[in-house]
C-alpha cells in the first residue's frame, strides 16, 4: 500500500501518526513539507480527495495567519494557497494519502481509517494508549 505523509517532524500528532502508519506495516513516502511543500495543483488535489476546503487545512497557532489577514472571508482559495506556497508552516498537519483516501490526522487516530489493521500496541507519545497489544482500539473515556 503506498502511503504519503506530509510531515513536520517537530510537531507530535504528526510523529504519532507516522508511527501508526509503519505499525501497519507501511514505510510511507515522508514529505517534509516545509522543506518540500505540495504544489498548489498537488494541495487542491488533496483537499478535493479529501473533501476539505482551504480554510479547513490553514494552520492558526504559531503562523503567521494572523499577520497576514488570512482570516478575511473576502480571500479567495488562491490566494490562501498563494500565502501556504509561501509560508508552508500555514499548512495544518499530517495530511495522509493513502488508496482508501486523504485525511487530515487531527487528531491522529484519524489515520487508522486509512490503513490495514496495526500489528501491535500503540502508545502515543503522551502516553495515551490507542491500539492494544492484540490489535483492537482502546476505549477512550
Amino acid at each position: 500500500m503506498d502511503v504519503v505523509i506530509y510531515h513536520n517532524p517537530a510537531c507530535g500528532t504528526s510523529r504519532n501518526v507516522l508511527a501508526m502508519i509503519r505499525n501497519a506495516g507501511i514505510e510511507p513516502h515522508v514529505v517534509a513539507y516545509l522543506k518540500t511543500p505540495p504544489t498548489q495543483a498537488m494541495l487542491r488535489r488533496l483537499l478535493d480527495r479529501a473533501g476539505l476546503s482551504v480554510r479547513d487545512v490553514l494552520r492558526r497557532k504559531g503562523t503567521p495567519f494572523a499577520e497576514l489577514g488570512l482570516d478575511d472571508p473576502g480571500l479567495g482559495d488562491d490566494q490562501l494557497l498563494d500565502a501556504v506556497a509561501a509560508h508552508p508552516i500555514l499548512l495544518e498537519r499530517p495530511l495522509v494519502e493513502s488508496p482508501r483516501g486523504v485525511r487530515l490526522c487531527r487528531p491522529s487516530e484519524r489515520v487508522l481509517d486509512l490503513l490495514p489493521a496495526q500489528q501491535g500496541a500503540v502508545v502515543k507519545e503522551d502516553g495515551e494508549r490507542v491500539i492494544d497489544a492484540h490489535g483492537r482500539r482502546v476505549a477512550t473515556a
